[in-house]
């Protein structure tokens, strides 16, 4: 029997691999001669980077950097283990988790940190990225991220735009002389799964500039000063950003990145499916049973996350699909239609969370172990 286990991580508690050895573990207590194949997965949110280098047996990079109010601080990327392709998440530099409560503030937060990342990379002669926008403290257009590559954002009087998104409506034109020759030869998979548009009701600034720290009155501010900026690309490089969907992730970062970079936006999971070559495995391995995972299990899993993806590939190939989380809950009847065979949690009595979490790789190969003792029983 050839068992694929292929989870995400389950977060603040154990990475894809650490969850996917665990799993291991516990079906080769039960049967020692089954065929395992690991792979770690991802959705294209927190945790990709982590997850893609340990799939590919890739390496992680250290990099001095700045966060979103642009202080030093030291940050990090993934390099594949083709050494083809750099991981790139924007959270990492770029990040509402970087910064205090009352240092939220989207009118001076800044992508620059994540460009500095980028610049790095293809400083190391590196072409193909993939980069994940979730996580963001910011709502600049990307313009920071462009201005790290050597694209000058200049005002009316020639004068480079400051850092922040409170400055794009002074744009007047954008100088890409002085741009990193390596950037044209480079390509960018945007790991993104928002759907929102660059600017309007449901753009960037209004959808989410309140949880960046921005009032009411910054939030129209941060959308004027977004459609301005998507005007002037309009005018100068007769592209129109305004209402591409998805173009509004990350505070319009992907709007920016589309508009400048050759890139082009992915939905998460998909983007990893292709990039690790989940469906060719499925075919090429002659796989008998999937097992994924991931921290919660819920009504929301089914719309784009790991177990989602997996269920709707394996269902395509006849494969039966186990799900293990660090809990299960509601209603999983779309989970079902899209393959998932059965779920389970690991938690096996009444516990906090922060035991679950202190005890998940416990807790996830005695689950691992209980499952396959039953499927072994029912084989034979």
């Amino acid at each position: 029997m050839k068992v694929l286990i292929a989870p995400d991580s389950f977060k603040g508690s154990m990475d894809a691999l650490s969850v996917a050895q665990a799993i291991e573990k516990g079906i080769l207590k039960v049967s020692p001669e089954t065929d395992t194949v690991i792979l770690p997965m991802a959705d294209g949110g927190e945790g990709t980077m982590i997850n893609l280098v340990q799939a590919t047996e890739g390496h992680v990079v250290d990099v001095q950097s700045v966060d979103p109010l642009n202080r030093s601080i030291k940050s990090k990327y993934g390099i594949t283990g083709d050494g083809k392709t750099a991981i790139i998440e924007l959270a990492t530099s770029s990040g509402i988790d970087l910064l205090k409560d009352d240092e939220l503030n989207p009118m001076i937060t800044t992508t620059y940190g994540t460009g500095l990342l980028i610049k790095d990379a293809l400083a190391q002669g590196i072409k193909d990225f993939i980069i994940c926008l979730g996580g963001s403290a910011t709502n600049d257009a990307g313009v920071g991220l462009l201005q790290a590559l050597g694209y000058q954002f200049l005002d009316e009087n020639g004068l480079p735009l400051e850092l922040g998104g409170q400055y794009i409506n002074r744009l007047a034109t954008i100088d890409e002389r002085k741009v990193m020759p390596e950037v044209k030869d480079a390509n960018f998979e945007i790991a993104c799964d928002v759907t929102n548009p660059f600017i309007g009701a449901n753009g960037a600034s209004y959808i989410f500039g309140a949880q960046k720290g921005a009032t009411k009155e910054m939030i129209k501010s941060l959308d004027n000063g977004l459609e301005h900026f998507a005007n002037i690309v309009e005018k100068q490089k007769s592209m129109s950003i305004h209402y591409i969907e998805g173009a509004g992730a990350a505070g319009g970062t992907a709007g920016g990145m589309l508009a400048f970079l050759n890139a082009e936006l992915k939905r998460g999971i998909e983007l990893v499916v292709d990039f690790v070559k989940f469906r060719d495995l499925l075919k090429q391995e002659q796989i008998d049973l999937i097992i994924t995972g991931e921290g919660k299990i819920d009504g929301q899993t089914a719309g784009g996350k790991v177990i989602s993806g997996i269920c709707q590939l394996a269902k395509e190939n006849d494969i039966p699909t186990i799900a293990l989380g660090g809990s299960v809950e509601g209603e999983l009847s779309e989970l079902y239609t899209q393959g998932l065979t059965a779920a389970f949690s690991i938690t096996n009595g009444p516990m906090n969370l922060n035991d679950a979490m202190t005890n998940s790789a416990y807790l996830i190969e005695r689950q691992a172990e209980q499952v396959f003792r039953t499927l072994i029983r029912n084989i034979k």
